[in-house]
């Protein structure tokens, strides 16, 4: 599950507010244990999210460094070449994606091939 929490404070160009999100839901899934919460426990599951992302969202547009930002594009193509040395082959996908962030594809029961946020 947290494999998909990544560093998100020092970029150029800085994390969207989607990527921050992402990241605290999979932060409280992990914390959970659950991947989707039961109907008795989704308004508190959600209600931990926002909390979270509120957190997030301070501490990473209120973090100062000296460090020049990191490029996205180049720590894209790191992990790219960590998992090719760790796995030999090339990857099916990017590690750090901006643009698929929180999307997720859906199987045949949700509607065959579409891109939704609402699937998870």
């Amino acid at each position: 599950m947290c494999r998909n929490i990544r560093t998100l404070a020092n970029f150029a160009p800085p994390a969207t507010d989607a990527e921050i999100r992402a990241s605290s839901l999979q932060f409280v899934r992990k914390l959970s244990g659950a991947n989707k919460p039961s109907r008795a426990n989704e308004e508190l599951f959600n209600r931990a999210v926002d909390e979270v992302t509120a957190a997030a969202e301070r501490l990473i547009h209120g973090w100062v460094t000296s460090a020049p930002p990191k490029d996205r594009n180049v720590e894209i193509r790191k992990m790219m070449e960590r998992s090719r040395l760790r796995f030999g082959k090339e990857p099916k996908r990017t590690p750090i994606d901006p643009f698929t962030v929180g999307l997720v594809l859906c199987g045949p029961e949700r509607g065959e091939g579409h891109v939704r946020r609402d699937c998870i």
